[in-house]
């Protein structure tokens, strides 16, 4: 179990009291904190530079949910033949959003094999690389 202190982290505070001086310690793993639907859920790691504007960066890890509804403009990952992909959905035009500058949309077209496989609900900056094989 990790301890959750739930005080953000600010830089530079000086001739303060401690800001962790009054906090609350729970109980509870990543996993509580940040999975929604833990049978639904899967985590996958985002490649390429075409989410950056949303914040999902290359080697991100993406908590993707499978039991959320899908809103528009939900970033989300879907199989576009056959290719896994994080976009953004826009239910109104069908089609997906890369929110890199210069990148069109891609309009759905009959014919394209397409499936969302969930939403993203979270995706975790990794700092250093991991040490343990996926």
């Amino acid at each position: 179990m990790l301890k959750f202190i739930p005080i953000k982290a600010s830089a530079g505070i000086i001739g303060f009291e401690s800001p962790a001086a009054e906090y609350t310690q729970l109980n509870l793993d990543l996993d509580q904190l940040l999975i929604d639907h833990p049978s639904a859920t899967y985590i996958g790691i985002a490649e390429g530079k075409s989410m950056m504007g949303d914040g999902i960066f290359s080697g991100d890890l993406l908590i993707v949910d499978r039991a959320q509804n899908i809103k528009d403009q939900d970033v989300v990952v879907a199989n576009l033949n056959g290719v896994f992909v994080c976009k953004k959905i826009d239910k109104v035009q069908r089609c997906l959003l890369s929110s890199g500058q210069n990148l069109e949309p891609y309009f759905l077209r009959e014919g394209d094999e397409f499936q969302i496989e969930g939403v993203v609900t979270r995706s975790i900056r990794l700092h250093r690389p991991f040490t343990k094989h996926l």
